[in-house]
């Protein structure tokens, strides 16, 4: 890097103190702020996130604006916003997917709380800020992502051994439903759909060419059975994310999926409050239906995050049942809104897990000296 003059090292120690409003972090010490000139008194500031918040940048501008504008010599001050989101270490030191940054489960204790749905809102939330993202269909017993993401039909396999998952508003997705003729049940025992979700994950040519997926959104099957067992070891999981309803019963279960990652030493980002609140649309009263706060107890109890809590809206569930989740139909809505909040949360949190150095470390060879 050039050196700084004296005011451009004004201006970054003016900068320094400004947090990261998500991940807490100055984007100095952080390493985030790649460049910063001073020319006739006008600043010219590159910042690479590590996670995507394009719908933030304005906001962003607008604190370093003001630091720098404090510096005597400023008089203007133009902010370069960009997304570098980096590979992170997978649990339990696995090899890491080809075509895949970061696998990121989404995941419930038991069935009917909205996980499905809140799983293909989050990815196309996260595509709508600025990431590469791919969605895993993961419940092979009642795959429904095909059904949301209005995708039907078999996928193309190039070379009769692999998969190119079908994409559609933007993102790619693989899922059972794809393969089975007219949605026919899948009856199988748990070793053959664990052996089957490990072919749908590394079969599939995630990705393109020079340009990996930055998060790969996997929909897991409801409960914390031998199949999540398996998948949560198998896979190369960098983090997750549970789904509730504020009740008492889907608590219970939640707490067993959380408890489950944790045993196999995934990190969970935080806690999805769905269906928390259900506002009349004829007269505006709001009614705890499930319960009141079960989320945010959850998430204190087991100190993680409260990412966010999604109304009980008939528009959420019409709207993915179409084939046109809300963040396609709507984006513009306040439901929309939430669901790119919870994204952005998410992805800053798992910007600062541990990264993955494996592709820098240099290979070891042994030679056996000649006799």
């Amino acid at each position: 890097m050039t050196p700084l003059s004296a005011l451009e090292t004004t201006a970054q120690t003016a900068l320094a103190p400004v947090l990261d409003p998500l991940t807490g972090q100055d984007w100095v010490s952080s390493r985030h702020l790649k460049s910063l000139k001073v020319t006739d008194g006008r600043a010219v500031v590159d910042i690479a996130l590590g996670y995507p918040a394009s719908s933030q940048w304005p906001a962003y501008t607008e604190l370093v604006r003001q630091a720098l504008l404090a510096v005597s010599g400023i008089t203007a001050v133009e902010v370069n916003w960009s997304t570098q989101i980096l590979t992170h270490a997978a649990s339990r030191g696995q090899a890491l997917l080809p075509g895949v940054k970061n696998v990121v489960a989404v995941a419930s204790g038991k069935g009917g709380v909205g996980k499905s749905t809140t799983a293909v809102n989050l990815a196309l939330a996260l595509a709508a800020e600025g990431a590469r993202v791919g969605m895993l269909d993961a419940d092979i017993y009642g795959p429904s992502q095909p059904l949301m993401l209005g995708l039907s039909g078999k996928p193309d396999s190039p070379d009769g051994k692999t998969i190119d998952p079908p994409q559609n508003f933007g993102i790619q997705m693989m899922s059972m439903g794809l393969l089975v003729e007219n949605q026919a049940a899948t009856i199988w025992r748990g070793p053959m759909a664990s052996q089957a979700f490990d072919q749908l994950l590394r079969l599939s040519n995630w990705g393109t060419p020079g340009e990996p997926l930055d998060y790969l959104v996997v929909d897991m099957p409801p409960g914390t059975g031998d199949i999540h067992l398996s998948i949560s070891q198998r896979s190369p999981l960098t983090a997750a994310v549970i789904v509730t309803t504020p009740q008492d019963i889907a608590l219970l279960d939640a707490r067993k999926g959380l408890q489950m990652f944790e045993k196999v030493s995934v990190p969970v980002l935080g806690i999805v409050e769905n269906m928390a609140v259900f506002c009349c649309p004829k007269c505006g009263h709001e009614e705890h239906i499930f319960g009141e706060d079960g989320g945010k107890r959850m998430a204190e109890d087991f100190n993680v995050p409260l990412l966010g809590s999604m109304p009980l809206d008939l528009q959420i569930r019409v709207q993915a049942d179409g084939g046109q989740p809300t963040l396609v139909a709507d984006p513009d809505s306040k439901n929309a809104q939430l669901y790119k909040e919870m994204a952005r949360k998410l992805a800053a949190g798992l910007s600062k897990l541990p990264k993955d150095y494996s592709a820098k470390m240099p290979g070891v060879s042994v030679v056996q000296p000649k006799a």
